[in-house]
């Protein structure tokens, strides 16, 4: 039986702070419809599926279209 490959999950702090990079990164809009209000971080590749806190594997979001993506189950990319 093979074990599940670990996991990077950062602290609270670190964390905040790839966050930030991340909204830097993506120029503070979502990156569906180009929104700059109740901009959320989304994980590409889910925690719940070992989904790392990297750079790579989050996107800036607005709630709506977070919200659309989770509720569709569609994956991002």
């Amino acid at each position: 039986m093979s074990q599940k490959r670990p996991r990077l999950r950062l602290g609270s702090e670190a964390y905040r702070e790839l966050r930030n990079r991340v909204l830097k990164r993506d120029g503070w809009r979502c990156q569906t419809c180009g929104a700059a209000d109740n901009l959320q971080v989304h994980h590409i590749d889910r925690r719940s599926k070992l989904g790392p806190d990297t750079c790579d594997n989050l996107i800036v979001l607005c709630a709506q279209c977070h919200a659309s993506i989770h509720n569709n189950r569609r994956r991002f990319g």
